[in-house]
């Protein structure tokens, strides 16, 4: 069984929709010093003593059905724009399986806590929980709940909660599924959305950057988080990218540190080639994981050129939009769909300083084609050793 990702939408701190990302991921490059083609762009007010970087979305969402106010929350509205640009694929879909044989299958790890946050400060401040909140808003599964209910899916849906590996996992939960002949088709990706929790627990692990996001750098100091969601219709029907292979692996080295010479990442790569069919040669591009933090890199390096070789091309995205942590590897698969239909590569956002305690990785340079075989591996790895790698490929 071949499975396709026959449509896609995206909203992140690069712009709302294909068009939009294409335009920042493959034009050329902005004058100035190498992050002004990021989204990223610095933030004093989220967590107290510091200037933080972020990846913040400032396009305008689109509000929640009035009879869908129970899930009201910005993770949710970031979902809703990414799904209202596929919304006569999923109808079309629905239409040719029932609503009873599609699933949705999301992954986060914020779900809806900002709102909680400006809940506990109301009831801090005033003595009462504001009119409408609800705890659900903030609970992981509200997400898929939204979407099944919004789109009267009555299939399996749940939400997957595995850190920044949640989206990936996603495409690994339905992929079985639909093999298993549970569902004929379903909704995948993720979103996250910004919340000062987040943002405070990945500074007090001193794992947060006061400037840009700078992967691979000598000096880089840290990563920057940001929000946003990619949402896919996967299916057994004709589309443009196939989802060729997933691969997990579980190391579980150290509760946030990865495991120094990356066995447990180089699994998930070999698991997702395995599924393919493939030997790593017949891969034309690696999207990195790429978070700026001091271990990540230096492991993912390690990983990456003990596999692939240093001629490999790659890159990570996240130089563009900041960590989007559950939204992460949905967002980073995205831009492997984009890329393999328009032919080029996105870049490699960094100050060029190279460690030299890293394989020399042949990091994209802004305008590269894609010379290689038409297929894309792409990488995510969260705390505890949560690990997966999407591969994607087209004709």
């Amino acid at each position: 069984m071949t499975l396709n990702l026959t449509a896609m939408g995206i909203v992140n701190a690069l712009g709302l929709g294909a068009a939009a990302m294409a335009a920042r991921l493959f034009g050329p490059a902005p004058p100035g010093p190498w992050w002004r083609a990021s989204g990223l762009a610095p933030r004093p007010d989220l967590v107290p003593g510091a200037t933080l970087w972020v990846g913040a979305v400032t396009e305008a969402l689109p509000a929640l059905p009035t009879t869908l106010r129970q899930h009201e929350c910005r993770n949710n509205r970031l979902a809703l724009a990414a799904l209202a640009q596929m919304r006569g694929a999923v109808r079309a879909a629905i239409a040719r399986y029932g609503a009873g044989r599609i699933a949705v299958v999301l992954g986060t790890s914020t779900s809806g806590m900002a709102e909680g946050e400006a809940a506990l400060a109301a009831r801090l401040r005033e003595g009462t929980w504001p009119p409408g909140f609800s705890y659900s808003q903030q609970e992981p599964g509200n997400l898929a709940a939204f979407v099944a209910d919004l789109l009267g899916i009555t299939g399996p849906a749940f939400t997957v909660h595995t850190a920044c590996s949640s989206s990936g996992k996603a495409f690994a939960s339905a992929q079985r599924m639909i093999r298993a002949g549970f569902c004929d088709a379903a909704i995948v990706g993720g979103a996250d959305s910004l919340c000062q929790t987040t943002l405070h627990g990945f500074h007090s692990l001193e794992a947060l950057s006061q400037r840009p996001l700078n992967a691979f750098s000598a000096q880089r100091d840290g990563t920057c988080i940001g929000e946003g969601a990619a949402l896919f219709l996967l299916e057994d029907a004709p589309g443009p990218v196939r989802l060729l292979g997933v691969g997990e692996s579980s190391d579980a080295h150290h509760i946030s540190a990865p495991e120094p010479e990356g066995s447990g990442a180089r699994a998930a790569m070999q698991a997702a080639l395995a599924a393919a069919g493939l030997a790593a040669d017949a891969v034309g591009y690696v999207n990195l994981h790429g978070t700026a933090t001091r271990l990540n890199d230096a492991m993912e390096g390690r990983a990456v050129a003990g596999l692939f070789g240093t001629a490999m091309p790659c890159s990570s995205t996240k130089g563009f939009t900041g960590h989007t942590l559950g939204a992460a590897a949905a967002t980073e698969a995205a831009f492997c769909w984009l890329a393999l239909q328009r032919g080029l590569l996105p870049p490699h956002l960094w100050d060029g300083v190279v460690d030299a305690d890293i394989p020399p990785l042949h990091l994209v340079q802004p305008g590269q084609a894609l010379r290689g075989p038409r297929r894309m591996l792409s990488a995510s790895y969260a705390f505890g050793g949560s690990n997966v790698a999407l591969l994607l490929g087209a004709d």
